[in-house]
């Protein structure tokens, strides 16, 4: 797709291309946060465990981190137009598979079946992004892309308070679905082709063991919350085992240039910094994410929809930021953003852990927006360092890189806070403490670890240049560049 791409377009507007897949972007991402508030009614009316209920996000996201891997891959092997038609057309399908389910065992394979198609759309707006837009113009795209993307999680809880107050969980799906057809009509009248793709095989056992092992860290992962160490801790380990062969295998087959996941993207200092930032930047905001819903809800007795009001001016101001970010990276580097951003993280999440059943909702509103806008200071510009400091036809695949270590990061991040927030609440009611009182010094615990994560961002932030000039010494000094272009 991306090996003999067109000249990179510079100048004030942002391409077509890029305008379409961001649009689509948004929907399939606001699609994933939407069910967030409808876990309870769905025990009610599909009668099942709040355990159970849970898949409907775990199983989302198991299925991104199985399949996001092989996207670097496929997104070489297919034009735009297909790998969009395919993305939309699998979300489509999924998104009237979950609408029209008559049990749950359906809506999850509905979920599963949108995941497949919502885990190609951001690798491929990515790559296209670095491929057609100029890098002196990058930033400022990178900045508006930044605006749909958060705002869409920001808008999923609160769309989905407002929908479930007067109508069934289906509706979220129904409404989603002539939404996310006319997108697919438009973007596929209006997108063009970026590139050639390139003819190669697939290898089957790469795809095996990114699919169970990555999916198997996730799942590993996700299963601590239920206070069972034992078999989590297996899962995990049976996952991090083929991760590891999944290394292996692509080791192997770079020396015949056909990798599923091309690992010479870690020979760029600059994006494997951008990588562990962004990796322990997401699994701080994950945490906080969860966390903050749980003190809102279960111990201050807001409604869902209150809670989404109460964090939407967050996601908002961190999407409303984002084209300034974009424009001053553009300006002035990476440093002078991602340095602030990062303190701002660790600033807000200390400031969380002083939460306490009387903390006044315009401190918790302000914490927030301080999360949000450092996010927004440095998820920017860390993106497009890490992507501008690789050559070109290795753009899917870092973007692909990006994709799964984030789906791992998130679940990394819920894992830890629930864990630490449970065993911290567990050990002070045996010791007598009431209920109440346990919760709230288990969740502050929790935010203390995040807060800790987050002064990795801060080092990392430190050791980033300001802008992406390791290209051309990643090129110089790449040991076999010959594979990755045969």
């Amino acid at each position: 797709m991306f090996a003999e791409p067109s000249a990179p377009v510079s100048g004030g507007r942002t391409p077509t291309v890029i305008r379409v897949l961001v649009l689509a972007t948004f929907v399939v991402i606001l699609n994933e946060t939407i069910m967030i508030n409808a876990i309870p009614r769905l025990m009610v009316d599909l009668a099942i465990s709040d355990r159970a209920a849970q898949w409907v996000s775990t199983a989302f996201m198991l299925t991104m981190a199985a399949i996001i891997p092989t996207t670097g891959w496929f997104l070489q092997r297919v034009s735009t137009r297909q790998a969009y038609a395919v993305a939309m057309g699998v979300f489509l399908a999924g998104t009237a598979l979950s609408a029209a389910a008559p049990s749950f065992a359906v809506l999850l394979l509905g979920r599963i079946i949108q995941a497949g198609g919502t885990a190609v759309m951001m690798p491929l707006l990515m790559t296209t992004l670095m491929t057609v837009v100029h890098e002196h113009d990058r930033g400022r795209v990178m900045g508006n892309v930044t605006l749909a993307i958060s705002v869409a999680p920001a808008m999923g809880p609160v769309i989905s308070g407002a929908v479930l107050q007067i109508g069934s969980w289906r509706w979220l799906f129904v409404l989603v679905l002539p939404i996310a057809g006319v997108i697919t009509w438009l973007g596929l009248r209006q997108l063009e082709n970026v590139g050639e793709p390139r003819a190669g095989q697939i290898d089957s056992v790469s795809v095996a063991l990114a699919a169970l092992g990555f999916g198997g860290l996730v799942f590993g992962l996700s299963r601590f919350e239920s206070g069972n160490f034992t078999s989590p801790a297996l899962i995990v380990a049976a996952g991090s085992a083929l991760i590891a062969g999944f290394v292996l295998r692509q080791l192997s087959l770079q020396r015949s240039g056909t990798p599923l996941l091309d690992l010479r993207v870690l020979l760029s200092g600059t994006y494997t910094k951008a990588l562990v930032l962004m990796s322990v930047a997401f699994m701080a905001m994950l945490g906080s994410m969860i966390l903050l819903p749980l003190y809102l809800q279960n111990l201050r007795g807001l409604s869902p929809l209150a809670t989404g009001l109460l964090v939407m001016p967050g996601g908002m101001a961190m999407g409303l930021l984002g084209p300034t970010v974009g424009r001053l990276f553009d300006r002035f580097g990476g440093r002078l953003l991602v340095i602030p951003g990062s303190i701002g993280i660790a600033a807000s999440l200390a400031g969380f852990t002083q939460i306490s059943m009387t903390m006044p909702y315009w401190q918790l509103l302000g914490l927030h927006v301080l999360l949000m806008l450092s996010l927004a200071a440095a998820f920017t510009p860390v993106f497009t360092l890490g992507l501008g400091a690789l050559p070109q036809h290795l753009y899917s695949h870092g973007s692909s890189m990006l994709g799964t270590l984030q789906q791992v990061a998130a679940a990394f991040g819920t894992a830890l806070v629930v864990t630490v927030m449970s065993a911290r609440s567990t050990t002070l009611v045996e010791s007598g403490a009431d209920a109440v009182t346990a919760h709230l010094d288990g969740m502050r615990l929790a935010f203390l670890v995040s807060a800790a994560l987050a002064l990795i961002v801060v080092i990392m932030a430190v050791l980033l240049p300001s802008r992406a000039v390791a290209r051309e010494q990643f090129e110089e000094t790449e040991t076999i560049p010959e594979f990755a272009k045969s």
